[in-house]
Order: structure tokens, then sequence, then C-alpha cells
């Protein structure tokens, strides 16, 4: 095995995999950079958070109809009205390869990729940050899921798993590893070894494959060469100390919340985020409210039904007003999230919000014919890394006759089919990607960056 601590296991960018003959072209890697990166530290940390509303809203309650500077708050969005300086509603934005797949909605939000039944999903832009943050963090990022799918996808389209309980996640974060660091070392090093092992089986197989054999198991090989090489930073960063936490912080965020409960638990993983933040613990962080078949009740506000029913409401006016009920009730729990991002300092003793960039929204508009256009999006923060707000970005203007929330069917059309064919979700996701360090000019179906 390597010398962990000497970090001797550092790899060049340019290196790559040789099995099987061929060679094998690495991806970016943790391992690329030193631990933690010290001599590189960057001047004002950039991070990112990614929240999963599914199954879109009721649009005609969540509309802003006015573009600009001088927008009236919708009904649904008023709970934001107090971070107005902020944020920036944007509307008519859409994922072309999502238009033809709707069931893949929550799966290409963050990677715009074009997801058919048979298809392989590319990189999500969370991980395309993380390839630049991980040389500071202890963990290149984080995924939340209030229920199993993560928004989360390697380079080989691969969906990262999810934490789901609160007290799990506090326990990732800030807690020694059970048995103590010499019982994690030797579990670690114990997978290193049979990942070693791994890899020479692979290479006797060298000439009993075909070429399409040959071209999965490359895939196989990058994936676990990925793992191997986890599995040995995780090693090293045994011996840096957990962050301190205040016994208050402790006690509101190392608990279990029942789901009955959406409330006390979105707020309680939202603090989770921000103290994984503010420590310095990773800097990339996702958290879906739930898949579109199956995203939960809120029985706290009179919501029995899930999500899913909700919004194939079919016209059903007890339904659309529960539907806008509930869409209200999720984002001022994201309300929540950007006055603790505020109030709270990072090491630095600057605001959280000032370096964070926090997206909330759908990879569906209208639920109830699957209109996966217009889609609702708000992103907020990140004026530290550049970022201007205060205005409705609206792409539909221009395209479109103006909107038409008194004719719902016309409403509605606009939610299924985009006005503006070019304005692409990736290219709010490519300046997301720019701003946090990430070289690049395109990102997924991008055409151009969104100026913001």
């Amino acid at each position: 095995m390597s010398n962990y601590l000497s970090q001797s296991w550092l790899v060049d960018r340019r290196h790559a995999l040789r099995a099987m003959g061929t060679c094998i072209a690495l991806p970016f890697l943790e391992c690329m950079v030193p631990l933690r990166a010290s001599e590189e530290k960057s001047a004002t940390p950039r991070r990112s958070a990614f929240i999963y509303l599914a199954n879109g809203v009721h649009s005609l309650n969540y509309q802003i109809t006015t573009p600009g500077k001088d927008y009236q708050f919708s009904r649904s969005l008023k709970p934001l009205e107090k971070h107005r300086d902020v944020i920036t509603p944007i509307s008519g934005l859409h994922h072309p390869g999502a238009l033809s797949h709707h069931h893949n909605c929550i799966s290409v939000w963050l990677t715009g990729g074009n997801l058919g039944p048979s298809d392989r999903n590319t990189i999500s832009v969370d991980q395309k940050m993380a390839e630049v943050t991980a040389k500071h963090t202890r963990y290149s990022s984080l995924e939340i899921a209030i229920t199993q799918d993560s928004l989360a996808w390697t380079a080989d389209g691969v969906r990262l798993p999810a934490l789901r309980r609160c007290s799990e996640i506090f326990a990732s974060l800030f807690e020694e590893p059970k048995g103590g660091k010499g019982a994690q070392r030797r579990v670690l090093r114990r997978k290193g070894s049979v990942l070693d092992a791994n890899l020479a089986e692979v290479r006797k197989l060298d000439q009993k494959m075909g070429s399409a054999d040959k071209g999965r198991m490359e895939q196989y090989l990058t994936s676990i060469r990925e793992a191997e090489i986890r599995t040995r930073r995780a090693d090293a960063w045994l011996d840096t100390p957990l962050p301190t936490i205040s016994a208050t912080d402790r006690q509101r965020t190392n608990r279990d919340i029942a789901h009955t409960m959406a409330g006390d638990y979105f707020r309680t993983v939202y603090d989770l985020i921000v103290l994984a933040f503010q420590t310095d613990v990773t800097r990339v962080a996702t958290f879906s409210l739930g898949g579109e078949g199956d995203a939960i009740a809120i029985p706290e506000i009179g919501i029995t039904e899930s999500r899913h029913q909700l919004s194939h409401h079919g016209g059903d006016q007890g339904y659309m007003e529960k539907l806008t009920n509930y869409d209200t009730f999720a984002i001022e729990q994201y309300s929540y999230f950007l006055t603790k991002l505020a109030e709270t300092k990072d090491l630095s003793g600057k605001p959280l919000l000032g370096s964070t960039m926090a997206l909330f929204g759908s990879g569906m508009s209208y639920g109830h014919s699957h209109g996966n256009a217009n889609l609702p999006l708000v992103l907020a923060g990140g004026s530290d890394l550049g970022l201007k707000h205060g205005t409705h970005l609206d792409f539909n203007q221009g395209h479109f006759k103006g909107y038409q929330l008194d004719k719902p069917g016309e409403h509605y059309s606009l939610c299924s089919r985009p006005a503006n064919p070019d304005a692409h979700m990736s290219n709010l996701l490519l300046l997301m990607a720019q701003r946090m360090g990430v070289e690049t000019d395109k990102f997924g179906d991008s055409n151009k960056a969104i100026e913001l």
C-alpha cells in the first residue's frame, strides 16, 4: 500500500490506467491535488447548494408575470419577498433532453443529459464543481434525499447514494468513525486491497474479451480506480481533526425527525448543510425533497396526499389549492435556508450567503401533463462570486404573446413547449459552474452561459 501520510499516492492529471493492452484516460480525480491544497487556499471559498422540488408547481399561482426589477411576487413565491435583493427568480428555461423523456426530469435536472430509457447519464454540475473544491475539504460533496434518489451523478453516469436520516448525516460529517481511527483505517486499507485485487483479476481477462466487452470494462476500471483513490484520501483525512460543533448545534441537528413533521425535517437538513459549509467540511451539497413518484405528504399543514397525486389534479380545485400550499410550504423552508446562510459566518467571518449559490427548482413545470418547459427556478446568493440579483430573469420575453394566467390552457401550453428554444437550463448550470471555478465553456446541452 502507498504511504498515505506522505501523499505518495498523488498522481499527475495526465496519468492513465493501463489494462488489457489499452490506456484509459482518467477523469479529474481527487488524488490529482494535494490533501487540503493548503498552498492554494482560495481567498473566498465558493459553495453551491441545489434543492429539488418534484412534480413541478401549480404554475398559475407560481408564475411571476413582470420581467426585470419591478416584478411582483406571486402567491407561491411570497415567502421570498424579504430576500428580494439576493435572489433571482428565473422563467423560460428548459432541458431539451427532458422534453421527450419526462420520467427522467429529476435525473437530468443537474446534468442536462438526453437520457432515454437505454442511455447512460452524464456528470451532474455539482460533481463538476466538486472536482474543483474537493482539494480543500474533507468530503468532495454531500448528497441528501428525503427518498432514495440523489441529484448527483458521476462522470460514468452512476447516481451517487444519498443520506436520509438527520442523525446519519450528522454522524457522517462530524463524528469519529465507530471503533476509532485505527479500526476505520484497517477497513479502508482492506477495501483498498480488494480494489487492487479486482484490478489484477481484470487484467487477466485481456485476451478473452471482444471490443465491446473491453469498452464496458474500461468504464468499470475507471470506476474502480476512482473508488480506490477516494478510499486512500479518506484514510489520509483520518489524521485531520474533525471540526468542533457546539452543544446547541449538536442538539439541534443530531437527531431523527419523522417525515410526518416535514417542516422540522427540512429545516434540520438545511441546518446541517449550513454547518457543513460553515466548518468547510464540504462546499457542494444537493438536497432532493423527493422524486417524481415518491415526494412525501405534509400532514402538518393538512396535506395527506402525495405530491404526485396533487400534481395530477385534473382540474380539481381542492387538489390545486393543496398543491399551491405545498409549493408555498417548500419555498418557506428554502427561505429559512437563505436566512440561515445570511446569518451564519464562515471561518473568515463573512456571511455564508455571499459565497454560496443556492438553486431551488424543479425539472417539471406543470405536473398534470408532465410539462417540463418554463421550469420554476430561483437562484440565490453568490454576491461574493459576482452574481447580481434583484430582478426576474425571464427568457420567455420576446418569444411569446404574454402570460395568460386567466386562460389556464394557454399558460399550461407554455409549460409544455418552450417559448424560447435556445433557453436551456444548462446555460444556468454553466454559469454556476464557471463561478465555482470550473474552467469550461460548455456543460450538458448548454449553448451559452446566461448573464447575471
